[in-house]
């Protein structure tokens, strides 16, 4: 192409691209002024962020709580011996986990050495008051004498002693019986109390001494949750407080302080508080077999109640370890409020401090919002009404 084409094309370039400009210019000013006339419009308004329900908080009476742990043991547990000596156990009657009743039957032991004895026991009775009954004849001859020179006086002290020394043989012969009858009811082991057998040391076959310990007892099924607080706070506890303990598998009784330890450990400088948990020998409700000695457990003492401001649980939101509850204002703006919340009760949570009872809140879906968002209220959460 030469320079005098080349200077042709140009002017027409140039008169192109001029008239593609105007046309965008003129799109842009139309476009404008269509969004200006459309925002003038009175019918036309910002859409609104999120629709919610809104509620207040509310005075409530919750109750004041002291957290502890502890450990869940027998009130009472009772050692149950041998009262005999060297006898075979013949028989075993109750096993671990059993409930028994006081005089229940626990264990046999072989009897027959013992009969033998109480045989020759009561032999030996009868032979002491054959005794007892001959002195007591020649006595009597011997008073009805006396004096008159048939025998000597020192004849008849002699009588009169053998009469003597006759009874208090009937009365040995007599104590040896019954020491003898004694062995041969404890060959029979009876349960002393009623409750729940927690342990049996005894197999049958086995010779045992006496005191030997052969099974395990806790007294009345009766448990106990031995709770550990601080100094400061036993002070604050006092017997009758109810306690609600929880078992590690979610299960939870509730009991009373049935009294304090009277010191408090120089290691931890912390003092046992003893909660009854109720007996299952007696039917109360202790839970098959969620509550057991030994058992680590966790406890809430009830100390009383106190008021508070509680929103819904639903309309607290947490956010980087902090809570928040969302405000509306009358022109339905929205104002992040951080607060400290407590105690929870039900769908209810405890406001310490952030927000007055007048306040609207948003009762749920705080999530999906910010600082100063426009949001659209429909009616409010049931919770607002309580």
């Amino acid at each position: 192409m030469n320079l005098q084409n080349r200077l042709l094309i140009q002017p027409v370039n140039l008169g192109l691209i001029a008239a593609s400009v105007l046309t965008l210019a003129g799109w842009g000013l139309f476009a404008t002024g269509s969004h200006a006339e459309d925002a003038a419009k009175p019918g036309v308004q910002a859409k609104a962020a999120l629709t919610v329900s809104l509620t207040q908080p509310k005075n409530s009476m919750l109750t004041i709580k002291l957290a502890a742990n502890g450990s869940v043991s027998a009130w009472q547990e009772a050692s149950v011996g041998a009262e005999t000596n060297g006898l075979r156990v013949a028989e075993l009657h109750a096993n671990v986990g059993d409930s028994v009743r006081r005089g229940q039957l626990l264990a046999t032991f072989a009897a027959e050495s013992v009969q033998a004895d109480v045989a020759i026991a009561r032999a030996t009775v009868a032979e002491a008051q054959a005794n007892a009954a001959e002195a007591a004849a020649n006595a009597d001859r011997a008073r009805a004498v006396q004096g008159s020179g048939a025998i000597s006086a020192q004849q008849v002290n002699q009588y009169l002693t053998q009469e003597q020394t006759a009874k208090a043989r009937v009365e040995s012969a007599r104590a040896q019986l019954d020491s003898q009858l004694l062995r041969l009811k404890n060959t029979r082991l009876l349960a002393p109390d009623s409750g729940i057998i927690s342990a049996r040391m005894a197999s049958v076959g086995s010779v045992v001494g006496a005191g030997a310990e052969m099974f395990k007892l806790i007294r009345q099924g009766r448990l106990e949750w031995r709770g550990e607080v601080t100094a400061s706070e036993l002070a604050r506890i006092t017997p009758g407080i109810s306690v609600v303990v929880t078992a590690p598998g979610g299960a939870q009784i509730k009991g009373k302080v049935r009294s304090l330890a009277p010191t408090v450990d120089m290691a931890t400088r912390n003092g046992l508080v003893y909660v009854d948990l109720g007996s299952a020998v007696a039917g109360e409700k202790v839970t098959a077999g969620a509550f057991k000695p030994g058992m680590y457990a966790r406890g809430e003492f009830e100390m009383g109640t106190s008021g508070a401001l509680t929103v819904p649980q639903t309309a607290v939101v947490v956010r980087d370890g902090f809570s928040y509850v969302y405000r509306v204002s009358a022109d339905n703006k929205i104002s992040q409020l951080k607060v400290q919340t407590g105690r929870v009760v039900g769908d209810r949570i405890e406001v310490q401090s952030g927000v007055k009872v007048e306040d609207k809140l948003v009762a749920s879906g705080g999530s999906f919002l910010s600082e100063g968002d426009t949001v659209r209220v429909v009616a409010d959460a049931p919770s607002a009404a309580q």
